[in-house]
C-alpha cells in the first residue's frame, strides 16, 4: 500500500498567486523562460531556472545558478510573498482547460514506495537531467516543482473532493495566459485529513503521469540525506516528496506526435510503396486526427493518408508493442528510414498535440520529410505497462494541462 501525507506548504499570499505560478521549468528553453519571467519579479522561473538572473554566459548547470535559485527562493519567503501554513494540509488543485476539469489532491509521497514501486513508472530517466534536479532540491532544500501521479479511479476521493471544494471557498482562483483555470482549496480540518490519509493507504500503487525526471531526483537527494543523517525517525520530510495525485478517469493525454527530417533517400513515391508493405494506405480528403488506435495520419509531399497496422505487425498481447508508437518505430521508422533510436536520432522531432495539427503541416510544407498524426496513448495503456514492470518508448504520452510550479513548495 502507498502513502500520501499532508504536509504544511510554503505557498504564495493570494493577492500574487496568479503572479508567481509558473509553467515546469522542463517545458521551455532558456530563452523562453527569460521572456515569461521578463517583467515579473513574483515568477517562480525565478527559482526553477534561475539562470534568466544571471549572464547569459553562464552555463545552466554551473553552481552558482543553483545558489542564485536558493537565494531567491529565501527572498521571496523572506518578502513575504510565499509564506509557510502553520500545520500539515492537503490542498485541491483543480484546472480546467478547454471545458475540461481535473481535481487532483497535493500531498506527499514516500521515497520508499519509489523504490519499492508501489510508484510505479513507465519512462526511463537521463543521468545528466536527473542530476541536474538533485543539486536544485539539495541546494534549495525543498521540492520546488509537484509530480504528476495518477491511481486508478476512487470514488470516495471523488466525494470527499466534491464535498470540500462544495463547502470551502479556494484560496486561489486564476486563468493563466495561456485560459487555463487554475484554483485551490486548503483542506485543514484534521478530521478529514485524517481521513484522507487513512484512505490514501489503501490504495495499492500510484502511477508517474508526468515527471519521472524530478521524482528520480526527489528520491535520490533523500536518499543521500537519509545516508548523510544515519539513524531516522521514518518522518523526516527529506523522505518524501512534492506530489499531485489525479484519479485517471479525471486525465487526458494527448497524441505526441512525430515529424522526420527526410525520407532517407527515398522518393515520396518509393516510400509509400515501402510503407505498403506494412500498413493499409488510403487517402484522406483533408486534414483529421485518427479516430482509432493502430491507425496513424501520414502527411506527405502536401497530403494526408490514413495508415492501419496489417495483421501481424505488433503482438496484441504485449502491451508495449501494441502501443501505436511501437508500430511506427517497428514497422516504418526503423526498417523504412533508419531511424534505431528515436531518443538520440537526429533525424525525428516530437510534437506535442496541444500545437495542433497544423504545426505538422507547417514543418513537412517548410522542408521536413513527412509527419506522423498519433491516436493518444489512453491511460490504460500506461497503466498497463508500468503493471507489467515495461518502459514505453520515448514521447508516447502529453499530458496538459500543465501542473504550475511555485503555487505549493515542500521544505526539507
Amino acid at each position: 500500500m502507498a502513502v500520501f501525507k499532508p504536509f504544511a506548504a510554503v505557498r504564495p499570499v493570494p493577492e500574487l498567486a496568479e503572479r508567481v505560478a509558473a509553467l515546469p521549468y522542463d517545458v521551455m528553453n532558456r530563452e523562453e523562460a527569460w521572456q515569461m519571467a521578463e517583467g515579473n519579479p513574483y515568477s517562480f522561473l525565478h527559482v526553477d531556472r534561475a539562470e534568466i538572473d544571471l549572464d547569459p554566459s553562464v552555463d545552466p548547470y554551473d553552481p552558482q545558478v543553483y545558489r542564485k535559485a536558493a537565494d531567491n527562493l529565501e527572498g521571496m519567503i523572506r518578502q513575504g510573498i510565499l509564506r509557510q501554513d502553520a500545520q500539515p494540509c492537503f490542498y485541491l488543485y483543480r484546472q480546467v482547460m478547454d471545458g475540461r476539469a481535473q481535481t487532483g489532491v497535493v500531498g506527499c509521497a514516500s521515497i520508499d514506495d519509489y523504490l519499492e514501486n508501489h510508484i510505479k513508472k513507465h519512462e526511463l530517466t537521463r543521468e545528466e537531467k536527473e542530476q541536474d534536479r538533485i543539486r536544485h532540491v539539495d541546494v534549495c532544500g525543498a521540492h520546488t516543482g509537484p509530480i504528476f501521479l495518477t491511481c486508478r479511479p476512487q470514488k470516495w476521493l471523488d466525494q470527499a473532493v466534491a464535498a470540500w471544494s462544495r463547502e470551502h471557498a479556494p484560496v486561489y482562483d486564476f486563468t493563466a495566459e495561456d485560459g487555463i483555470r487554475h484554483t485551490v482549496w486548503v483542506v485543514d480540518d484534521p478530521e478529514t485529513i485524517e481521513k484522507m490519509e487513512e484512505a490514501f493507504g489503501e490504495i495499492p500503487d500510484f502511477y508517474i503521469a508526468d515527471g519521472h525526471h524530478r521524482a528520480a531526483s526527489a528520491v535520490k537527494v533523500g536518499q543521500m540525506r537519509r545516508e548523510r543523517q544515519g539513524a531516522c525517525t521514518g518522518e523526516e520530510a527529506f523522505l518524501f516528496f512534492l506530489a499531485v495525485l489525479f484519479p485517471s478517469d479525471q486525465l487526458s493525454i494527448l497524441d505526441y506526435n512525430r515529424v522526420v527530417t527526410d525520407l532517407g533517400g527515398l522518393t515520396e513515391t518509393e516510400f509509400l510503396r515501402k510503407v505498403e508493405e506494412r500498413f493499409q494506405v488510403a487517402p484522406l480528403e483533408g486534414m483529421a486526427r485518427p479516430e482509432e488506435k493502430h491507425t496513424i495520419h501520414l502527411y506527405l509531399g502536401g497530403r494526408w493518408y490514413r495508415l492501419q497496422a496489417k495483421d501481424g505487425t505488433f503482438r496484441q498481447e504485449d502491451p508495449v508493442e501494441r502501443l501505436d508508437v511501437s508500430i511506427l518505430q517497428r514497422n516504418l521508422l526503423a526498417p523504412v528510414l533508419g531511424i534505431e533510436d528515436p531518443r538520440t536520432d537526429p533525424r525525428i522531432q516530437f510534437v506535442g498535440g496541444v500545437r495542433g495539427l497544423e504545426e505538422l503541416v507547417r514543418l513537412v510544407d517548410a522542408g521536413m520529410g513527412a509527419a506522423f498524426a498519433m491516436y493518444p496513448t489512453t491511460l490504460e495503456d500506461l497503466m498497463d505497462i508500468a503493471d507489467s514492470g515495461n518502459i514505453m518508448p520515448p514521447k508516447s504520452t502529453w499530458f496538459e494541462p500543465k501542473l504550475r510550479s511555485g503555487l505549493f513548495v515542500h521544505p526539507l
